[in-house]
């Protein structure tokens, strides 16, 4: 009975992960809306600020969450692919509509 309990008590609550992997997701779009706003159109310097920001938020993930995961490496590279595929999906379609209206 007591571990059914701590079973349905430990479900409700959001693994570390997934919240690393959302807020990769989100962070991706948001870094293209910066590479977007700061005009950046050349692939290289929108890469570069992309890692940088992968990179910066990193070291505030680890942080957080490093106690939380069984591997430290897990904070690293949890939600990297998604995060550099959201990032240059929004940053072609920010930087496609921003064209449109600042031309």
């Amino acid at each position: 009975m007591c571990a059914e309990k701590t079973k349905k008590l430990s479900g409700n609550r959001v693994e570390p992960l997934k919240i690393l992997y959302w807020s990769r997701v989100g962070l991706g779009i948001f870094a293209a809306v910066i590479c977007t706003l700061l005009r950046l159109d050349n692939f290289i310097s929108g890469l570069s600020f992309g890692i940088l920001f992968y990179i910066l938020t990193y070291y505030i993930f680890r942080r957080r969450f490093t106690t939380e995961t069984e591997k430290p490496s897990k904070v690293l590279t949890m939600g990297i692919g998604v995060y550099f595929m959201s990032w240059i999906v929004a940053w072609g379609l920010f930087y496609t509509l921003a064209l449109t209206l600042w031309l």
